[in-house]
């Protein structure tokens, strides 16, 4: 068993109020890596993406903002969930899967939009995934409310790599 496995047995203790603290910690993490991905977003969803050809089943432009937003508001509640039952040092692979999915997550964005580079981004999504599937893991392992909050995430970007790579074969 891992070190991650091993601590999840011993549920940490904190106050109500050190749980909020914690709540909001990783939520403003996790926000502000939103926006920063909007952001780079901004810099060409205005004027280049438009020009682009979208694969069928391309959801209206309206629906991606809610849509993530949602998903990082569960990564964030994720997290805390993790770090809540075990603290930052009690999971250590389990939280640093998921900060190195949350950079490459921006890493998207500004590959996409900033640098309007869909193929780049393609690979890079690639990679994305199976992290993604790895922290889920990693958190399942260790409560079971983090791994299954993950689920959504996972499947949206699944379903990101198909739109990604139908714009990447549509538009070379």
């Amino acid at each position: 068993m891992t070190r991650d496995t091993v601590r999840a047995a011993r549920p940490r203790r904190r106050s109500f109020g050190g749980d909020m603290l914690g709540l909001l910690a990783w939520m403003v993490l996790v926000f502000a890596v939103a926006g920063l991905g909007g952001w780079a977003t901004s810099l060409s969803v205005g004027d280049w993406y438009p020009t682009l050809a979208r694969p069928p089943l391309n959801p209206p432009d309206a629906v991606f903002g809610p849509v993530w937003s949602v998903l990082f508001g569960l990564m964030g509640l994720a997290a805390w969930h993790v770090w809540r039952r075990v603290g930052l040092t009690g999971a250590p692979v389990a939280l640093g899967l998921f900060l190195a999915q949350l950079a490459l997550n921006l890493g998207w964005s500004v590959l996409f939009f900033g640098m309007q580079r869909p193929d780049l981004a393609l690979a890079e999504i690639l990679i994305l995934w199976p992290l993604i599937l790895a922290t889920l893991v990693a958190f399942w392992r260790i409560d079971r409310i983090a791994g299954a909050l993950l689920v959504p995430y996972l499947l949206w970007v699944a379903f990101a790599i198909y739109l990604n790579a139908g714009i990447v074969w549509l538009n070379t």
